[in-house]
């Protein structure tokens, strides 16, 4: 009875990842440490372990791209190119869903932007969003709570955008418009006409964030795991400025003395900050220890990953890089498990094979290892 249980739940797990979105192969052409590297996939997990600096997080870099924005690195195009040749890179990908095979490539000739086309076409990079949902943890992000407000805006914006896509379009309008709002001040023009035309189109876009990010928050709310191995975080956003347009328009019009003098926007939804409460224990995320820290971020992108799954039909891809770390074995383990009950295809990384044994047979594994200044990869057989 025990072996028929056990296949019965494997193959419950496969239909899951059968149901998902997922990267079936990956081709990497001089990007970074790979010159060539060739990954074909099944949609399992993905574990890359080996030592650092061997090229693990490079890949994790080059499937970030495969979702719109500057990946996990917010590296610049001319960054990605291998050196010392730089002589532009290239991602190819195929990504399965239950409709079919999407094929994306996007790459960057040297001194040039980057280029993309998804089916042979040429699109903008927003159209990544309509192939797949994609959610990263990094090293990086292990400072969150104890770092400025703009690495935690970052952050929110992140979530919210896998929810709105439109966010992303609402930010910029509101960013160009305070640049230039601020330039105003700085050079001490006092022209109202210009303030006020300004002023309106950061209101307006300034409400959508907030109700964009109010959405985002509760959608995480509403999918979190108070009884389960990671720590429920409650998450708030502290932001004085109000949440309508006509109201917003008006604090920043009645504020231009103060921001000429400051130089600078000084509110608005660009000063916002998010807070997280470990819930069960009433402590702010910036007093709990390093790894109570690292749970609590894990916490919020599988809940992130459920209402996504809920909203999408299918779970995100997740990339989760040295994601062992801080993390002791028994929630390694509830971290496997939880990739896998979502059926998510997950890229992981660590430093040795040792700290995946839980994820055995339920996900692909490779050794990445250095030779002749080249990153290589191997699959090991489970």
């Amino acid at each position: 009875m025990r072996g028929f249980f056990v296949l019965e739940t494997c193959c419950e797990t496969f239909y899951r990842w059968a149901m998902s979105v997922f990267v079936s192969s990956l081709t990497l052409s001089h990007f970074r440490s790979h010159q060539r590297t060739r990954m074909v996939l099944d949609g399992r997990p993905v574990v890359l372990s080996g030592l650092n600096g061997a090229g693990k997080t490079n890949i994790l870099e080059a499937v970030s791209l495969l979702s719109p924005g500057r990946g996990l690195r917010r590296a610049s195009v001319d960054e990605i190119a291998r050196r010392p040749q730089a002589l532009g890179w290239k991602i190819r990908a195929e990504i399965a869903a239950p409709d079919g095979l999407r094929a994306v490539e996007t790459w960057a000739e040297p001194g040039q932007s980057r280029q993309l086309r998804i089916d042979e076409k040429a699109a903008p990079q927003t159209a990544l969003g309509e192939v797949t949902a994609m959610l990263w943890l990094t090293p990086a992000m292990d400072r969150l709570w104890l770092e400025g407000a703009d690495g935690r805006r970052r952050f929110l914006d992140r979530i919210v955008l896998s929810f709105r896509p439109d966010h992303a379009a609402q930010s910029l309008s509101y960013e160009k418009a305070m640049r230039q709002r601020n330039k105003l001040l700085r050079e001490g023009i006092n022209n109202a006409r210009w303030y006020a035309a300004l002023e309106a189109q950061m209101a307006e876009a300034g409400a959508k964030i907030a109700a964009n990010r109010r959405h985002g928050l509760a959608s995480l709310a509403a999918h979190g795991d108070p009884d389960g191995p990671f720590p429920e975080a409650e998450l708030t956003l502290d932001c004085t400025a109000p949440h309508q347009a006509g109201e917003l328009a008006t604090l920043l019009a009645e504020g231009r003395r103060r921001d000429m003098a400051a130089g600078r926007s000084l509110a608005g939804p660009h000063r916002a900050d998010l807070q997280a409460i470990w819930a069960t224990k009433g402590m702010a995320a910036q007093h709990c220890s390093t790894g109570e820290q690292k749970a609590l971020l894990i916490s919020i992108i599988l809940a992130n990953a459920r209402a996504l799954a809920t909203l999408r039909g299918g779970p995100p891809i997740l990339l989760l890089d040295e994601v062992a770390a801080h993390l002791d074995v028994g929630r390694r383990a509830a971290l496997y498990d939880a990739v896998c009950d979502l059926g998510a295809q997950a890229f992981l990384t660590g430093t040795g094979a040792e700290l995946f044994t839980e994820l055995g047979v339920r996900a692909q594994h490779f050794n990445v290892f250095e030779s002749d200044g080249l990153s290589q990869l191997q699959e090991i057989s489970q």
